[in-house]
């Protein structure tokens, strides 16, 4: 039987068939989700940097949950970044905009064999092949010499900063997550405890931004790697 829609109801867009049934309506949220059960090079800008003696490869692991395996060349500074582009890797795609009244949502499960010898950024950015230095973007970020994970809310290469969240450990997993509440905060979590609030002042809301992430090197030798086991992201349309 064809849904009725309420008494009274004159607006089309505001009529969510799934409420009778306790459910959000999905089409008033714009989501990407990858589980990374199989990965095109295809559909990502890849940026790379391979001094050392051999190739940075970007693979599916044969793992449960489906794990996206990022491994870089193995000289200092060697470096393997990616950005979301779609279907044919001419240019990044920039899909989500932080607006004002609307909420975000972002979340990723990682690991990183080896934090305190690496730089590694996840998150929201502008395009940009320098991701170590992106002047745009909301985003976590660990820094050559320590293990230390970052969380920063930066517009126009002026950032807001909550540095030393957490304490990554080699080889382990870790979710990370931002919320922006689509009025004056972005909460950041690690294993979905709440570890800093920041203000919007340097939100980046005047241009749409892109899924990114990747490693680069903090030493000659012992390859750097970072695991993905998901990235999901959604607003509120």
């Amino acid at each position: 039987m064809p849904a009725r829609f309420p008494s009274g109801l004159t607006t089309v867009h505001k009529w969510n068939p799934l409420g009778e049934f306790g459910l959000p309506d999905p089409t008033q949220w714009h989501v990407w989700f990858d589980d990374f059960d199989d990965f095109a090079a295809a559909q990502w800008i890849i940026t790379t940097t391979e001094a050392g003696g051999g190739s940075a490869t970007e693979a599916v692991n044969s793992a449960d949950g489906g794990i996206l395996l990022i491994t870089n060349d193995n000289a200092d500074n060697d470096l393997d970044f990616l950005q979301w582009s779609g279907t044919d890797a001419s240019a990044a795609v920039e899909t989500f905009k932080f607006v004002a009244g609307k909420k975000l949502f972002f979340k990723a499960r990682i690991a990183i064999n080896e934090p305190i010898q690496a730089d590694a950024v996840i998150g929201l950015m502008l395009t940009d092949t320098t991701m170590l230095d992106v002047t745009d973007g909301v985003f976590f970020q660990t820094d050559d010499g320590d293990a230390l994970l970052d969380f920063h809310v930066e517009k126009n290469n002026t950032s807001s900063d909550a540095t030393g969240i957490a304490t990554l450990v080699a080889d382990t997993y870790v979710t990370l997550s931002f919320y922006y509440n689509g009025v004056d905060k972005v909460e950041a979590y690690v294993n979905d405890a709440k570890v800093a609030s920041l203000a919007v002042t340097n939100l980046p809301d005047d241009e749409e931004l892109t899924i990114s992430f990747g490693i680069q090197q903090g030493e000659i030798t012992n390859v750097k790697t970072l695991s993905l086991d998901y990235i999901f992201v959604a607003k509120q349309r």
